[in-house]
């Protein structure tokens, strides 16, 4: 099963290492096939920087210890999300045929799509024992 990891929750897990949004991270990463857009990373180093400098370097260590598909935005026309600036992130879960987004962002809950299917961390959590 592919996962992609969201900003928010990527963030939470760095903020608050025993976060739902932690486990769910760490549950994926060590049960999943786990992906990464690289706008993902970017913007949590650009939240990071503008609202939590001093967890920088964690995230970084983060990022460094995980096993991760690292895959590119991807930019199309078609909008199929309310939010610009989640749709190269949609894309890009699509062009690789993650089957999950872990997010926590409304936007991409909202979305009424059956692959990938979009997820709290509590979702997925709650879920575990019957998708894997």
């Amino acid at each position: 099963m592919k996962v992609l990891i969201d900003t928010n929750i990527l963030i939470s897990a760095v903020l608050f290492p025993r976060s739902k949004p932690a486990k769910a991270l760490l549950f994926a990463s060590e049960h999943c096939d786990m992906v990464l857009c690289d706008r993902n990373i970017f913007e949590l180093r650009d939240v990071l920087e503008r609202k939590a400098p001093n967890a920088l370097p964690d995230a970084e260590v983060l990022l460094a210890e995980l096993s991760y598909e690292l895959i590119p935005a991807a930019y199309h026309v078609e909008k199929l999300i309310r939010d610009a600036k989640d749709q190269p992130i949609l894309n890009a879960a699509i062009v690789a045929d993650v089957d999950i987004i872990l997010t926590g962002d409304k936007d991409f809950l909202s979305l009424e799509m059956e692959h990938p299917r979009c997820m709290t961390a509590a979702q997925f959590l709650e879920e575990e024992e019957f998708l894997f």
